[in-house]
């Protein structure tokens, strides 16, 4: 879009366009008004760029940065001025402004790299805004708790839902606060020397650790750490797993595994022994003497019996070693 009041002027700009941009789409607003009915056609800037020329009819000057500015704020500007002011020209890029070129010394190179450096600059910065948009979703819409703190100062730099949820403290809480403050009295040294050794070798952390909620719990959890530029900050960027449920869950397969082991350890050294006593008995009972038949018959299920509950026995000695 040009902004231009003048027809000769804006002849001449699509003159300059159209030697180095095949069939280039421009459209003219002889006043802010118009461009301002053209901009609010779509949410969006539906144009590259906007060559604004500072003396319209119903605008000029700084008033008519402003104006654009808060119409379209997205949208690249290109200041077109027939005034080498250059105090002003400064002073307009403060204010938003992408390019200050001055008609007198503009020609077809000049408006050309300007729009080319201008649009991709647009892009580069869009995808900044998307890169970090992307980031911000990943870091506050995660279940897991995720933190940022600050590599020096150790203050919480950001936290995400999650955190605020499972330590019960509020964002504004956190970020009064150190990394220390959720760490129990004792830990705190292992936590500094940590940091210390981290800010030396540049490696992240990955290990266990012990955090206090905001109402006293002890948790156990399991951190995962990374360095990043947060604001132009040297920080790192923390995932944060509790890990307590798991850790007692263990601790009870581990308390039944013992039980196990020591039942296993009764059957195998308690109730054996009767049994190896029972089975020398039979022994020394000649079966060939015997004359009974039944009293043989009975002697021999005895035995087998005896054997029988010896194997089992073993078996159960051998599967509890296993474990």
């Amino acid at each position: 879009m040009v902004i231009e009041d003048n027809p000769g002027d804006f002849a001449l700009i699509e003159d300059y366009l159209q030697e180095y941009i095949a069939n280039p789409e421009t459209i003219q607003a002889k006043s802010f008004k118009e461009a301002e009915y053209f901009l609010c056609q779509t949410d969006d800037c539906p144009y590259d760029v906007v060559l604004l020329d500072l003396s319209l009819p119903d605008g000029s000057g700084e008033q008519l940065i402003f104006d654009l500015n808060a119409l379209e704020p997205g949208c690249p500007v290109i200041i077109l001025s027939g005034y080498s002011d250059f105090e002003f020209s400064v002073r307009s890029l403060s204010l938003g402004v992408s390019d200050y070129l001055i008609k007198d010394d503009l020609s077809p190179s000049v408006l050309y790299k300007s729009l080319v450096y201008n649009i991709e600059r647009k892009r580069i910065l869009h995808d900044l805004e998307e890169s970090k948009s992307r980031y911000s979703h990943l870091f506050h819409l995660s279940p897991q708790p995720m933190y940022v703190f600050d590599l020096e100062s150790l203050k919480f730099l950001d936290v995400n839902q999650a955190t605020i949820g499972h330590y019960g403290f509020s964002r504004e809480e956190f970020l009064s606060m150190t990394i220390k403050e959720i760490r129990p009295a004792e830990e705190v040294v292992k936590l500094e020397n940590l940091i210390q050794s981290s800010r030396l070798t540049q490696k992240p952390f990955h290990g266990m650790a012990k955090h206090r909620k905001k109402n006293g719990d002890i948790i156990h959890v399991e951190v995962k750490t990374n360095f990043i530029k947060f604001k132009d900050q040297d920080a790192i960027l923390v995932l944060s797993s509790d890990i307590t449920e798991r850790l007692k869950y263990i601790k009870t397969i581990e308390k039944q595994n013992q039980q196990m082991r020591e039942i296993a350890w009764i059957q195998s050294h308690v109730v054996r022994a009767p049994i190896a006593r029972l089975m020398g008995l039979v022994n020394l009972i000649d079966l060939e003497k015997a004359t009974d038949k039944d009293h043989k018959e009975l002697l021999t299920h005895i035995m087998d019996s005896a054997e029988e509950l010896d194997k089992i026995v073993r078996e159960i000695n051998t599967k509890t070693k296993e474990m």
